[in-house]
């Protein structure tokens, strides 16, 4: 899914043969349809995953720690819901966090998610979470 693509990654993007839902794609059909179909295809080819988990997957307004912020990123239960789909695929193999700053944080906000994030890709549910005041 992509928000924001320059020129020449649309065009490496096309020449890889990558295939790429945009946000209204996203919007129009909903992330668990794409995700799904995106899964079987790598059951399919007998793959697995690697997860590089950008904090500017995430909208600024839940995840401002990011130096390049771009409007219309993942929702916070949308974002849960992509690692808890990933998860109970057993497909991932590996993951990395990037993007973050924490000079841009605030109050530790897109860390903790970027942990809650981690913790849904590894099995935590939502019974399983701890409530706490923010």
């Amino acid at each position: 899914g992509v928000r924001s693509v320059d020129p020449a990654e649309r065009e490496a993007l096309k020449f890889a043969g990558v295939t790429v839902h945009d946000m209204r794609m996203i919007d129009e059909h909903g992330i668990a349809p794409l995700l799904r179909a995106f899964l079987e295809r790598i059951v399919a080819e007998d793959g697995m995953l690697h997860v590089s988990l950008d904090v500017d997957f995430l909208d600024p307004s839940i995840a401002p720690a990011v130096g390049t912020t771009v409007l219309g990123g993942a929702t916070v239960r949308e974002a849960h819901l992509v690692m808890e789909m990933l998860h109970d695929s057993g497909l991932v193999t590996s993951l990395d966090l990037v993007e973050l700053n924490p000079f841009l944080d605030e109050r530790g906000r897109t860390a903790i998610l970027m942990v809650d994030l981690t913790a849904s890709l590894m099995g935590r549910r939502i019974m399983d979470r701890p409530t706490r005041s923010h």
